[in-house]
């Protein structure tokens, strides 16, 4: 987990190192809500919410780098089943993509690039015979995850955009490889100072 975390954050600041020499770096804050599920049968989507810093900067004409740090509650909820209902799988993040963005006209982007994620909590919680249960389940969930984001956004002011962005899980993230991947679609915005 430590390697991968450094690794991690190892190729963030070198993406930022990288990209100060081409012009210089603008930073900002972004924040929005999730809309999230697992690639599994009985997985339904389940809401949830990101914030987070980034930093972006021109690597080519028309050409930006963003790398992020944000945090992501994610997860899925599943259909009533016997006398289980109200079932909730929360998985929360510390997600670093970083992302490639093509500026198709001043204020429109479009962008795609790699996402790491690492698990910082998984629970389930669910309801049973009129009783609320939440079971822990890290010793389950991989600690690391990855993916592929694609997404655009529109910049109303030099400062303020609006974004979208789906990011399609590549790992499985159950440790007994039953192939369960997490999908993600995220809304929001972002201020850059």
């Amino acid at each position: 987990m430590m390697k991968k975390t450094l690794l991690g954050l190892g190729i963030v600041l070198g993406t930022m190192a990288s990209a100060q020499s081409a012009t210089g770096p603008r930073f900002g804050i972004k924040a929005g809500g999730n809309l999230s599920t697992l690639t599994h049968e009985e997985a339904r989507s389940k809401a949830g919410f990101h914030a987070g810093v980034f930093m972006n900067a021109s690597v080519a004409r028309n050409f930006n780098i963003q790398p992020e740090v944000v945090y992501s509650a994610q997860g899925a909820t599943t259909d009533d089943k016997n006398n289980v209902k109200n079932n909730r799988y929360n998985l929360n993040y510390i997600n670093v993509p970083i992302m490639l963005q093509y500026y198709a006209i001043p204020a429109f982007y479009l962008e795609a690039g790699p996402e790491f994620g690492f698990l910082v909590s998984a629970r389930n919680r669910y309801e049973f015979e009129g009783e609320t249960i939440t079971e822990d389940q890290k010793q389950y969930t991989r600690s690391f995850n990855a993916g592929i984001g694609l997404g655009g956004g529109y910049r109303f002011t030099p400062g303020f955009s609006a974004y979208a962005r789906f990011n399609a899980g590549l790992a499985s993230m159950s440790k007994n490889n039953n192939g369960m991947k997490q999908n993600n679609f995220s809304l929001g915005v972002s201020y850059m100072f």
